[in-house]
């Protein structure tokens, strides 16, 4: 309950925000703050106010406000991260102001596009179509899980996508604020971009692309994760390839969670592919894909772009629940779908609490209409649905075509494992059913409310040289579960395990019983989704957001680590 002094000192940063930003931008009604203080996954909260800065010079000024009332500020952008650490959770030792990004959505290129500086509203659908024309690639593209995430937060979650020859997003070239130890807000340039010496002076500079190549700051700072090829290839390491809780890629923005405020990254681009082409494998025996992946990563010349893994119980819930982000994204393309899905939030927030209307009212119409839209996956592909357990879709590109080709031409015998190269439009649809699998998970829970108590969603970086990666669980837990959703990188090691727990069990309990399986089987986890609020921080990851946020200003809570100030 808060006192009358507090209602007032809330009040007046309120009123204040507004002046700021403009009352439009200030939401304080609890109805219309919701879509913004709701997981897209798991994951809900409260807060005073929404506040979102059109600028730069805006964002600043907003955070000041915060930190000198003493809130906590829990950063957001697209809000499309599936382990809650995007929006506040549970209660706090002080009032919570959300700050989302999403205006401040502007791309700068450097050299050409050789590199780009992202503002943090920015999406990687946004930053794919500016580099379309130059015949550059980002870091990520559509693939992993997540409609509309934006680019600075794929860096701060240090989040590793589907391209096998590009690690995870990172970066050492940041533009941050951060609260010391005496609770004082500054501003850092560490973009190796000279903009003045004040943060107004920086901030307009940025904003307003008022640099030249003169003000480039000779560095060896990266940009990208360079040294992961070399990583990747090196089959027979105990350790996994990329992980969240890796200390090698934990630096300023880069793994910081939400810990810092990031106004900008600084990252590397990459030449287009000049050809690709997809093969989709089939087989009931995990050994052999196994064997392929231990065969082509260390000795290929040109590796793959991809290598995504589908269990064919993954593929029967994506074909089913979701065929319509599949048939949406092939008809009208990525650049409309994040203003679709921001309505679908905004209309959900609001139909939700009539009582006379059905929960997820909108999953529920959407997926009635899919339930009658015509198939559209291949023939091909069903028919491999119907022989195989286990699916790969494996895109190679330029001279790495012919390599993976002779390969399986010489190695997989058409009975215990078969292939074929799809044609462009197999190729594309094979693409969009494994993306639409991360949120198929969620539409089930949906629409299947009552009959299912949670969907756990594990991400995991298994040993480089753990052959036996395919999990098998105790009766104990796979009585417990409805369905298991097994998708993945599959060359990199990183998998994607979702569990639709059946009512009457207690999530908790399992998930807890799970991760006492991992830990025995020396996996790392989460792999690039970052821990949120739903995993312990381990103590490298700890001490990390303890040095970016000494005072628990930014964020509090993430990784079950303390919500008090201090870390009291």
């Amino acid at each position: 309950m808060q006192t009358e002094d507090e209602r007032t000192l809330n009040e007046d940063l309120v009123a204040g925000l507004k002046d700021i930003v403009g009352n439009r931008y200030v939401i304080t009604n609890p109805r219309s703050m919701k879509r913004f203080c709701k997981g897209f996954r798991s994951g809900e909260g409260e807060a005073i106010a929404v506040v979102r800065p059109g600028s730069l010079l805006e964002y600043w000024k907003v955070l000041k406000a915060c930190v000198g009332a003493g809130k906590i500020v829990v950063m957001q952008a697209a809000n499309t991260g599936l382990t809650a650490g995007s929006t506040p959770v549970g209660t706090y030792d002080r009032d919570v102001v959300v700050l989302n990004t999403t205006r401040m959505d502007a791309i700068q290129l450097l050299d050409g596009g050789k590199q780009i500086v992202s503002f943090p509203g920015a999406t990687l659908f946004t930053l794919e179509r500016t580099l379309r024309s130059l015949g550059r690639l980002p870091h990520s593209v559509i693939g992993s899980s997540s409609i509309g995430a934006s680019v600075v937060g794929g860096v701060c979650n240090n989040s590793g996508g589907s391209l096998i020859e590009r690690g995870p997003s990172y970066t050492e070239l940041a533009l941050f604020a951060h609260v010391d130890e005496d609770g004082e807000l500054h501003l850092v340039n560490h973009l190796g971009i000279r903009l003045g010496d004040t943060p107004e002076t920086i901030l307009t500079r940025l904003e307003s692309g008022d640099y030249t190549v003169a003000d480039m700051e000779a560095t060896n700072a990266k940009a990208s994760d360079a040294d992961y090829i070399e990583r990747i290839r090196d089959i027979n390491a105990d350790t996994p390839s990329r992980f969240n809780n890796d200390p090698g890629r934990l630096f300023e923005a880069s793994g910081c969670a939400g810990k810092l405020a990031v106004f900008a990254v600084r990252l590397d681009t990459f030449p287009k592919n000049e050809r690709e082409q997809v093969f989709y494998v089939g087989t009931n025996d995990t050994g052999i894909l196994t064997r392929l992946r231990r065969d082509l990563l260390p000795s290929l010349h040109t590796l793959p772009v991809s290598a995504e893994y589908m269990h064919r119980e993954c593929y029967d819930i994506s074909k089913r629940y979701g065929k319509d982000t599949l048939v949406m994204i092939d008809r009208l393309g990525t650049d409309r779908l994040p203003t679709f899905f921001a309505l679908k939030g905004w209309l959900d927030a609001r139909l939700n609490r009539l009582p006379v209307l059905p929960r997820n009212l909108i999953d529920r119409v959407m997926q009635g209409l899919s339930n009658i839209w015509p198939n559209v996956l291949p023939k091909r592909m069903e028919a491999f649905r119907d022989r195989y357990e286990h699916h790969l879709i494996l895109k190679a590109r330029d001279g790495g075509i012919e390599e993976v080709e002779s390969y399986l031409k010489e190695t997989f015998d058409g009975e215990s494992a078969d292939w074929f190269a799809c044609d462009p439009r197999e190729g594309k649809i094979a693409g969009l059913h494994r993306f639409a699998a991360a949120g198929a998970a969620v539409r089930f829970m949906a629409v299947n409310e009552g009959k299912v108590s949670d969907i756990l969603a594990l991400d995991i970086a298994l040993r480089r040289n753990d052959e036996d990666w395919f999990e098998h669980l105790p009766p104990e837990i796979d009585e417990a579960l409805s369905h298991k959703l097994y998708y993945g990188h599959f060359f990199c090691h990183v998998l994607h395990q979702d569990y639709v727990v059946k009512a009457g069990y207690d999530a908790n309990e399992i998930k807890a019983r799970m991760i006492e399986i991992l830990d025995e089987r020396r996996a790392e986890f989460p792999s690039e989704h970052n821990v949120g609020h739903l995993y312990k921080a381990k103590p490298a990851l700890a001490d990390f957001y303890r040095k970016c946020d000494p005072t628990n200003t930014f964020n509090p809570g993430i990784g079950k680590m303390s919500r008090c100030k201090d870390y009291h």
